[in-house]
């Protein structure tokens, strides 16, 4: 389904709501990022309550503002990934070892179970999970301060 093709909006249960084209509507829908981190405006399929895509979005600057304003606000409430800025302290060089960080959200603790879990999205972006799940976003290595580049290099 092209995307410009179809109506959006709340229902009085605060889930999306989707009317194709055709007069169809999609209860509870969910929008979903195709690339994330590298290209969040782009690629996002509206999915239905059974995970089945009902309509797919190529980017969010061609729809109408009132409905890129509900698939952004339904994204927020879903999506956390803080972005860290600052590398403060580790409590080892071994893994597992409880990390100091300051975030895009405030300071943060997260505690890296093994190097396995910083993943290389770039040659400038990393992905760390923690042990809690969180995935924590380094989106410039190049704009990391010297001494968490330097605390980061003894991980990778």
């Amino acid at each position: 389904m092209s995307n410009a093709h179809f109506q959006l909006q709340r229902d009085s249960y605060g889930q999306l709501v989707l009317t194709a084209e055709n007069g169809t509507v999609h209860q509870g829908v969910t929008p979903v990022r195709a690339f994330p981190i590298a290209a969040p405006d782009e690629g996002l399929s509206l999915v239905n309550s059974e995970g089945h895509e009902v309509a797919w979005i190529d980017n969010l600057a061609d729809l109408p503002p009132a409905i890129v304003q509900l698939i952004e606000a339904e994204l927020a409430s879903r999506e956390f990934v803080p972005e860290i800025e600052r590398i403060e302290a580790v409590s080892s060089f071994a893994c597992p070892s409880t990390w100091q960080v300051q975030t895009n959200r405030g300071p943060a603790e997260l505690i890296l179970k093994g190097e396995e879990d910083i993943r290389r999205l770039s040659q400038t972006r990393l992905l760390i999970a923690d042990a809690h799940g969180i995935q924590f976003l380094i989106r410039d290595l190049s704009t990391l301060d010297r001494h968490s580049r330097k605390l980061l290099d003894r991980f990778l």
